[in-house]
């Protein structure tokens, strides 16, 4: 080898090009691992928007599942009406 150590590389991070996209040239992806969180997508699908007034009375998941659980046992406890005959 003509001198160079292991260390060496033909590139530094200054001499990297740059686009006019929004990646900046200190982003460094060499350590990354392409496709890690692929296999989860799309598993988790327990996310829930609440709208704004919701938001107000239910500030938390634990308030959210406590009052769908009451909702369930109300439901649950009430006779179903005869059918029309």
């Amino acid at each position: 080898m003509s001198g160079r150590n292991a260390e060496y590389s033909p590139m530094k991070k200054n001499d990297l090009p740059t686009t006019d996209d929004d990646m900046l040239p200190e982003y460094d992806f060499r350590g990354g691992v392409r496709g890690k969180y692929a296999r989860d997508y799309g598993r988790n699908r327990n996310l829930r928007v609440l709208d704004p007034d919701l938001l107000a009375v239910f500030p938390d998941s634990d308030s959210v599942n406590e009052a769908l659980r009451e909702l369930l046992r109300v439901r649950a406890s009430i006779q179903p009406l005869p059918p029309d005959r």
